[in-house]
């Protein structure tokens, strides 16, 4: 008996249905989603200019600071622009290896994006729970470890991803009910057995980037208490709202990653444009507010950012000469 090539039955094409049963409202849709894309892309470039031009921002808060601004970057760009072109052109197709791609980049970033918030919080940790030890323990090496080793953990975990949908058949399947391709969404065309997609799926990256909340959270559960002993009220307020802050961001960064990863398992009861909606806010809402919050509520950023957009304008060739 002749073996089946299951090469044949991959789609050249994928085709992104966008929002099922508000394809009517995918225009009126595009223009808030492209606003805060713009505006995060704005956001961003600013923070990171900043940080590069200034060599005093060259310390290891400002450089994750940068790391995140380039994941950030990363995460909105791989899938809004193709996002908007289904929306406004009705460019739905997108080939098996480009959304392979897509999928993978965008499961990177997301777990590259965790591991760098976890770092954020350990340098607080450290600078206001220790700050004795800040320059000892984070020094420019162990900044650049940290960067490649979430770079390194990100590929181990996201990559065996890409071999799962690999092996798949599709026997013709190619609708995929969704804005961009990511991997259970993916899997679910196959016309095969997806236990090892599901579950992979679910337990690894969940374990990894759970296993990050938790470490941000008896990081910022020290800080708070070290932050209850300061003896200014004044200094405890500033502190503490700063720290409110940073908390909303990581909500809105791990609830809407974990939701979508949880109803692909568990929630078939809920309705097909609120998973889509809610999966779209994470690579929306954090790449917005990630600079906002990590660098306009940043005094010394904030002073930086009026220096070189601002104060520099005031300067021109020839200016000393003329007075």
């Amino acid at each position: 008996m002749a073996l089946v090539n299951l090469s044949s039955l991959t789609p050249a094409t994928f085709i992104l249905a966008g929002i099922p049963g508000m394809e009517q409202l995918h225009t009126w849709i595009s223009i808030p989603f492209c606003t805060v894309y713009l505006a995060a892309l704005l956001g961003n470039g600013v923070l990171l200019f900043t940080i590069w031009s200034e060599r005093s921002l060259h310390q290891p808060m400002h450089l994750f600071l940068s790391m995140l601004a380039v994941a950030d970057l990363a995460l909105s760009t791989t899938a809004v622009p193709k996002m908007l072109a289904l929306f406004w052109f009705r460019a739905r197709e997108i080939s098996f290896g480009a959304c392979l791609a897509q999928m993978f980049f965008l499961h990177f970033t997301c777990s590259a994006e965790s591991m760098i918030l976890l770092a954020m919080a350990f340098d607080r940790f450290v600078a206001i729970c220790h700050p004795l030890r800040y320059g000892v323990v984070l020094t420019p090496a162990a900044v650049a470890k940290t960067g490649l080793l979430a770079l390194l953990r990100s590929f181990c975990i996201i990559f065996p991803c890409v071999l799962l949908l690999k092996r798949l058949p599709f026997c013709g399947h190619n609708v995929i009910l969704h804005t961009y391709c990511e991997h259970i969404g993916i899997a679910r065309l196959a016309c095969a057995d997806i236990s090892a997609n599901l579950w992979y799926g679910l337990t690894v990256p969940l374990a990894v980037v759970g296993l990050d909340l938790v470490l941000i959270a008896v990081s910022y559960a020290f800080i708070l208490a070290a932050l209850f002993r300061l003896p200014s009220r004044t200094a405890r307020r500033k502190a503490f709202s700063t720290c409110g802050s940073h908390i909303c961001v990581l909500v809105f960064f791990y609830v809407p990653a974990g939701f979508t990863a949880l109803t692909h398992r568990f929630g078939r009861d809920i309705p097909r444009h609120v998973h889509i909606l809610l999966a779209n806010l994470y690579v929306l809402f954090p790449p917005l507010l990630n600079p906002l919050v990590y660098g306009v509520k940043t005094q010394q950023i904030r002073e930086k950012v009026v220096k070189v957009f601002v104060c520099s304008r005031g300067h021109f060739p020839g200016e000393q000469e003329g007075k």
